[in-house]
This record gives structure tokens, C-alpha cells and sequence, in this order.
């Protein structure tokens, strides 16, 4: 009787270590497909994909690919310029369009890479709003690949739970990069010069500069919930300390602005002439005069920064 127990155990050993070795693979190859390098001028940082079905036409529907992103990655693609309207000098903002890179691997080998243009759709600033920015890759049915956001009913990711990080850490040269931690804290609330402060949650995930805005995503150990977006890494202290916007803030800040179907796949997607008519950002500030603009930077702010962008200029980094 031993005998056959023990041999029983060790037969469901071996089938679940078998099982847990091919859910790692086929998971890990997911987040790779979803995610991207986002090219602003000489900045580079992380961005995530998910594809919707949108009416581009009076007659046709086409698969469109958007990017989540961290504000501060494209923030230097911003400009402000002023016009009269109706006697009145006011402000236009204008996004100059980013690059979204991504790999093609192998055989174990890159073998090249596609370059795509994609226009800003939402902005809001890394120090006086959510540093969320939604991109929409100008190329239509670019990839089919599609990120799944944890629901949770609007509560955080219990302590504990095993994450992984999918970025560009230290920009291109390290795309792709997957990574793995724990959920180390949640509800950790910022001072950034926005009322009663920002909400953020705390990972373990290693991160680098270049990995702003690049997804957090649940492991294999959670099941039939492994892949699930919780959040976007923005800030931290340290290599193993660091920030996300748990995806309970996206979700608020997608329903504010109207593009809840950029996390919800359950919702009606407007028409794509709709979508480019969504204005890109709250109140222009008055004092804004460009991209160079100073910013209000807090106490809290500096002590957990916005990750870097790596810059193309080798060996250089430049803080946002």
C-alpha cells in the first residue's frame, strides 16, 4: 500500500512540475506578444498592447492596436502652442507622434524588429494627474495580440501574490525583459501636487530605467487568472522598490474620460472618428509654456521619482 502511495505522489509530481514548466512557457509568450518599447524622440520606455474591434468605415470594422503607457515616456513629445480664438489667446496642446518597437524572436534568436507610428490619444501629466497615457498605432491590424486587466471587483492584489514585470529595461537594448516579484504593499498614497494624493501599489518586480510604463501581470500561480494586467510600473526607490498604478486607478481615470473599452473588452468601442476626437487632456495649466515647461515636482515625488527614460545616446539616462 506504501508502495503504490508513494508512487502515486511521485507520478502527480512529475505531471505537476510537467504542467508548471508549460504554463511558464505558453504564459511568458503572451506577455512577450503584448509587450512593446515606446520610442519618443530620444527617450525609451515600456508600453503594453491591447487590440480592439473598431468601425472604421461606414461599412467596415478593422482590428486597431493601442499601447498603455506611462505619461513621463512621452511627455517630451508634448508641445503647447497658443492661437487667438474669439479675441482670446488660449492653448493648444499637440503630441508629436511616438514609436512603438517591437521584436520578432526565433529559434531562440531576434531576428529583426517592426517599427510603428502611433498617435497620443490620452495624456495626463506624471506630477499633477494619473501618468497614464493611451497611444493608438497608426498601422491597422498590426498585431492580433491582446492584454486581459485584472478585474478584482476594485480590490488590490492581495500581499503576497507573485507578479512579473515585461519591459524594456534599459530601453531597446533590453526588450522584452521579464522579471519577478510580489505584491509588497498596496494603497500607498503620494503627495503629487494633486488634492488628496494618489494611490499607488508597491512591487518587488526588479525594474530598471526604461521600464516605465511597461505592465505588471500575475503569474502562473494564479491560476486561471495568470497574465491578468494589475498595473503599470512608474516610480520607485530602489531596483526591488517599486510603484505601479494598480489597475483599479486606470480604471477610474478610463471611466472619467470615456475610453472605459480600453479596459473593459465587454464594452461597445466608438468609431475611430470618435476616438480621434476625444480631447487628449484636461485644463491646459496657463503657466505651460511648451514641452520644457517647469514642473511643481513634491517632497514625494522626488523621494519616489519617476523611473528614467534611457535615451539612445549610450551610457546616458535622462530623468523625466
Amino acid at each position: 500500500m506504501l508502495k503504490k502511495t508513494t508512487t502515486a505522489l511521485i507520478t502527480m509530481l512529475a505531471l505537476s512540475v510537467q504542467g508548471f514548466g508549460n504554463d511558464i512557457t505558453e504564459l511568458s509568450q503572451k506577455l512577450q506578444d503584448v509587450s512593446v518599447t515606446v520610442k519618443s524622440g530620444l527617450g525609451e520606455g515600456s508600453g503594453t498592447i491591447i487590440t480592439r474591434e473598431v468601425k472604421t468605415g461606414p461599412n467596415k470594422t478593422e482590428k486597431l492596436n493601442f499601447v498603455w503607457t506611462a505619461a513621463h515616456v512621452i511627455d517630451n513629445l508634448r508641445s503647447v502652442r497658443r492661437v487667438v480664438q474669439n479675441g482670446k489667446t488660449v492653448p493648444v496642446v499637440e503630441f508629436r507622434d511616438a514609436q512603438i518597437v517591437q521584436e520578432h524572436i526565433e529559434d531562440g534568436r531576434k531576428v529583426g524588429e517592426s517599427v510603428m507610428y502611433a498617435k497620443v490619444i490620452k495624456y495626463s501629466d506624471s506630477e499633477d494627474g494619473e501618468d497614464l497615457a493611451l497611444l493608438l498605432i497608426r498601422k491597422k491590424n498590426f498585431v492580433s495580440a491582446n492584454t486581459i486587466f485584472h478585474a478584482g471587483g476594485g480590490s488590490p492584489v492581495t500581499l503576497g501574490t507573485e507578479l512579473y514585470h515585461v519591459g524594456s529595461l534599459l530601453g531597446q537594448v533590453g526588450s522584452n525583459s521579464m522579471t519577478r516579484g510580489i505584491m509588497s504593499s498596496v494603497g500607498r498614497v503620494l503627495n503629487l501636487g494633486s488634492g488628496e494624493g494618489v494611490v499607488f501599489d508597491q512591487t518587488t518586480v526588479p525594474a530598471f530605467p526604461g521600464s516605465s510604463g511597461g505592465g505588471v501581470f500575475l503569474s502562473e500561480r494564479s491560476g486561471d487568472k495568470a497574465g491578468q494586467y494589475v498595473g503599470m510600473l512608474v516610480r520607485g526607490a530602489g531596483e526591488t522598490f517599486n510603484l505601479i498604478v494598480p489597475v483599479r486607478r486606470m480604471r477610474r481615470y478610463a471611466k472619467k474620460n470615456n475610453i472605459s473599452w480600453a479596459m473593459d473588452t465587454t464594452l461597445e468601442v466608438p468609431s475611430l472618428t470618435d476616438i480621434l476626437t476625444l480631447p487628449i487632456e484636461g485644463p491646459v495649466a496657463t503657466k505651460a509654456t511648451g514641452a520644457t515647461a517647469t514642473k511643481s515636482i513634491t517632497p514625494d515625488s522626488k523621494r519616489f521619482p519617476v523611473l528614467p527614460v534611457v535615451t539612445t545616446r549610450i551610457g546616458e539616462i535622462k530623468q523625466k
